[in-house]
């Protein structure tokens, strides 16, 4: 149907546009900024100055990053925490919600309750430290994967998407003598695919992006995440002195400053979930819009 535009419609379109275009620029010239300082010269970095692009291109500060073995070690320990995490948050978050998305559920109402009261009470960092101690998580894999994998918020999203599937499904597969399991992860699962990619990359990217956590709970180096390197990184620029003498020799060689390799280790960890980030992106606005759908 074609209708003509008034001319309000018309200017809260340029006004919405120009105001997207901002927001796109916004978000766009810091990530360029620091992919261009990563691959500059180090005589252009020193310099200062916004960088839209690379300036004299210089790969340097990437060799000298992977280089160290600490970081590729710490990158795999980041992958392991982000997908093992990932997948426990899924399948936990899944396992509490479905018998709340049951009408017959006995335990439903006080269940939920008390669900509700976690949200807003906590017993705080100091005792969750000894609670964690007392079950000889400390320095661990499974420190970094199990605590706080299931969220209040999260059970309600899955609820409230798991209660628009049709009960008759669930009500059909156990005429045919399916059980609860296998409804859930054969069934209702599969149907779920949007509320769990949006969940899904939500958990990845808290994953991927959590350093604290290592900090309280992790002691070895050998299993710090790599956000964990990137922190000593960002903050001791001063760090290029403990390098040995063929490192920094190159580093003068090639005029690669701090700069360039702090830049280059924000791109490297920030790159993987730039890359799965398109994937995802189509499921998120029904998954996001459930809670607000049906309550």
């Amino acid at each position: 149907m074609i209708y003509d535009r008034s001319t309000g419609d018309k200017i809260f379109d340029l006004c919405n546009n120009l105001f997207m275009v901002l927001v796109i620029m916004v978000m766009i010239f810091p990530m360029a900024h620091v992919i261009s300082v990563s691959l500059s010269d180090g005589q252009e970095v020193t310099k200062g100055g916004f960088f839209l692009y690379p300036r004299g291109f210089n790969l340097v500060g990437y060799q000298t990053v992977f280089k160290d073995p600490m970081l590729v070690r710490s990158y795999g320990n980041t992958i392991l925490y982000s997908v093992l995490g990932t997948v426990v948050t899924l399948v936990f978050t899944c396992l509490t919600a479905y018998p709340l998305s049951i009408k017959g559920y006995k335990l439903k109402k006080v269940t939920t309750i008390y669900l509700t009261i976690t949200m807003f009470l906590s017993g705080g960092m100091i005792p969750t430290y000894l609670l964690i101690r007392r079950l000889h998580l400390i320095n661990t894999v499974t420190v970094m994967v199990l605590p706080f994998c299931v969220s209040v918020y999260n059970c309600i999203l899955f609820r409230t998407f798991f209660q628009g599937i049709p009960p008759s499904l669930r009500e059909s597969a156990m005429i045919d003598g399916a059980g609860e399991t296998r409804i859930l992860f054969q069934i209702i699962m599969p149907l779920s695919k949007a509320i769990l990619a949006t969940i899904g990359l939500f958990t990845l990217v808290g994953k991927w992006n959590d350093w604290f956590s290592a900090l309280i709970y992790l002691t070895e180096e050998e299993r710090y995440p790599v956000q964990m390197i990137l922190r000593k990184v960002l903050f001791n620029v001063s760090s290029l002195k403990d390098m040995d003498e063929a490192t920094r020799s190159m580093l003068r060689i090639n005029k690669v400053t701090p700069q360039n390799i702090q830049m280059a280790v924000i791109v490297i960890v920030i790159l993987p979930i730039m890359c799965v980030y398109p994937f995802l992106q189509k499921y998120f606005v029904k998954g996001v819009l459930v809670g607000t759908i049906k309550g």
